[in-house]
């Protein structure tokens, strides 16, 4: 059963990005895929849906998808970079070298 935080994180594959969808917007984070690691190029929320913790719950869902499918990121957006700073416990699923 996938956390709560996971549940409503979606791949959209046709888009290539992870998406959670609230009732006010949507934040994203944007990749390109390259074998088994996706590039992870850009993290957005709007405006004002900001500072609302959104984005953590985007990546610790997309974290959760990623690990689950033994995927690996390369983190290219400062927030995610940010991110792996303060959640040392999720760096597993980056991708060697990074």
């Amino acid at each position: 059963m996938p956390a709560p935080d996971s549940a409503a994180v979606r791949d959209n594959i046709e888009r290539q990005r992870y998406e959670l969808a609230v009732e006010d917007g949507l934040a994203f984070a944007q990749y390109r895929r390259e074998g088994d690691n996706l590039l992870i190029v850009h993290t957005e929320t709007p405006p004002a849906l900001q500072g609302r913790g959104l984005a953590s719950r985007l990546v610790r869902g997309m974290i959760a998808d990623v690990r689950a499918r033994g995927l690996r990121i390369v983190p290219r957006c400062s927030f995610i970079v940010d991110y792996l700073d303060r959640h040392p416990e999720d760096r597993d699923v980056v991708a060697e070298g990074h």
